[in-house]
């Protein structure tokens, strides 16, 4: 597995939703879902898929907010109706690889963040990326924002 830590601009509209946090497997993609029905709506579109969580703070934590995206290339002064434009900066340490391994690769980079002595970013979005790489396979690479 390949780790790093990068400095990421991300420029995307998206829907928003919320949840209880042990529903997220389940309610985010349903949100990407309707959000792809409404991809024609969306200018500048790249067509990446992007999604973003609240991190869970604590075990009281149950619920949190969500947003199923798509990237664009650049600065929009007006979205489709119910989506939200948004531009995120930050420090990230990030990891990418088959999508059918999310939870796994989320681990071995938790992991590598407490051996770096990274703290995480709590009060930041989680962000993961999807990318496909042919044959029905798709990748995706993910973002956990740490404090710099």
């Amino acid at each position: 597995m390949f780790f790093k830590k990068v400095k990421k601009d991300f420029k995307l509209v998206a829907l928003k939703g919320s949840g209880e946090f042990v529903h997220y497997g389940y309610d985010v993609p349903l949100l990407a879902k309707e959000l792809l029905n409404r991809s024609e709506e969306i200018l500048h579109s790249t067509e990446t898929e992007i999604s973003l969580y609240e991190p869970k703070k604590n075990k009281e934590h149950k619920v949190g907010t969500f947003y199923a995206g798509l990237i664009v290339s650049e600065q929009l002064s007006e979205t489709p109706p119910g989506m939200e434009y948004m531009e995120i900066s930050k420090s990230y340490i990030t990891i990418r690889g088959n999508m059918s391994k999310v939870a796994e690769l989320h681990s071995q980079l938790l992991n590598w963040a407490a051996e770096q002595g990274h703290q995480l970013d709590l009060d930041a979005f989680i962000i993961e990326t999807y990318h496909p790489v042919g044959d029905g396979e798709e990748e995706v690479e993910i973002y956990l924002p740490i404090q710099v």
